[in-house]
């Protein structure tokens, strides 16, 4: 039986000629001779018992009733807000048996009970739905920019994805109110919302324009040179802005 040394720092050299050596990066085998000293990563200990990654849950299993509440927790709030939800499970080995505890809970349970663990459900950002007319109502990231307004704007409300079809009559409105068949893209981020709304029309029939001046993206030149690539590739034409004019002049 060789002797087994933690590599802590003052740690001292060893006086066995063979011993293992237990360090950050694993189990080594150290050899000292005369002539040479060798630390060889040791993968198994055939005389030994082998032993797999696991983990097992000790506690009594988690009743369905309470897990249920969780989930339709996390759906309803997902359904309301696109957002997230958070749900403390805790267990009290005096009484036996668990608790839910939503929102927001306390940083310290309740004496005599630990805390198992939390289930947490991630949903996407939550959007605001715009429904106001003017600016400055509802959240800040769904106004509309004073500047950019003209009386002549048809507002499409309800965007809460990177489509701007999805869940919107903006396809309705572009169709029977408008009667377009070409749509000039703005705005951002060109890596999603701008790239996804581009895909998306392309697949209803629409011609795609990128206002190539008027894009841009919160994930670096980069990805938004690479978007613009991309759809110039696939679905469109990002033209400058100047170009776009012009064609409406000719």
């Amino acid at each position: 039986m060789f002797p087994v040394y933690l590599k802590e720092p003052d740690l001292p050299p060893p006086a066995d000629h063979i011993y293992y050596l237990v360090t950050r990066d694993g189990l080594f085998q150290v050899k000292e001779t005369p002539a040479f000293r060798s630390a060889v990563r040791v993968e198994g200990l055939d005389w030994l018992q082998g032993q797999r990654e696991e983990a097992v849950w000790k506690l009594p299993p988690v009743p369905g009733e309470l897990l249920g509440r969780a989930i339709g927790l996390f759906r309803e709030v997902f359904r309301r807000h696109q957002s997230e939800a958070i749900v403390l499970l805790h267990y009290d080995p005096a009484a036996g048996r668990y608790a839910l505890a939503v929102p927001e809970p306390p940083d310290e349970v309740g004496e005599g009970a630990a805390r198992v663990g939390k289930a947490h459900l991630q949903a996407r950002e939550r959007v605001e739905d715009a429904a106001e007319d003017e600016v400055g109502g509802g959240d800040r990231g769904v106004e509309r920019v004073a500047e950019l307004h003209d009386p002549r704007d048809v507002i499409v409300h309800g965007k809460k994805r990177f489509s701007s079809f999805r869940d919107t009559d903006l396809e309705f409105v572009l169709r029977r109110r408008l009667g377009v068949d070409t749509v000039i893209l703005a705005g951002i981020n060109t890596t999603t919302c701008v790239l996804c709304a581009g895909f998306e029309a392309t697949n209803r029939d629409f011609r795609v324009v990128i206002a190539a001046d008027a894009v841009d993206s919160m994930d670096g030149e980069d990805m938004h040179r690479w978007a613009l690539r991309l759809m110039a590739a696939a679905i469109g034409w990002p033209l400058p802005n100047a170009d776009i004019l012009a064609a409406f002049s000719a």
